[in-house]
């Protein structure tokens, strides 16, 4: 009999600290979540403007007739992608994406909420803006 009240003492203590370790691993660990997400929700939009300037840079050299694929694009662009890795490839593929939805959504007739957002002084920058935010 006492042997029996002896065994199960010894599993409700196991079972007891197994569950505070679990909670008291689980604080850490929501404290290093919160810290990680703070800290990448400001490096996210760090890189989300590094990239909306990127765009708009290269929108302007397009504008200007400077050379494509110039040192200086390269560098920017190599710069982003170190800092943000694939990431900064899905961003860039996203916005391309969403401008040729929006386009073919106007060559559709279709109205989009950039089209009502800018009305008729659309400009290559300004439909960036509107797609881009950060």
């Amino acid at each position: 009999m006492l042997e029996t009240v002896l065994l199960c003492l010894a599993i409700s203590l196991i079972i007891n600290g197994r569950q505070s370790k679990k909670r008291r691993w689980r604080k850490q660990s929501l404290d290093n979540e919160l810290k990680e997400l703070i800290h990448s929700s400001d490096d996210s939009t760090g890189i989300a403007l590094d990239i909306k300037n990127y765009l708009l840079r290269v929108l302007d050299d397009a504008q200007n007739d400077v050379e494509k694929f110039n040192d200086a694009q390269l560098a920017d662009a190599d710069r982003i992608l170190d800092r943000a890795g694939a990431s900064a490839l899905f961003w860039m593929s996203e916005i391309a994406a969403q401008m040729t939805l929006l386009a073919t959504a106007q060559l559709n007739g279709f109205p989009t909420n950039v089209g009502q957002e800018l009305g008729e002084s659309a400009t290559p920058a300004k439909v960036i803006d509107a797609v881009v935010k950060i």
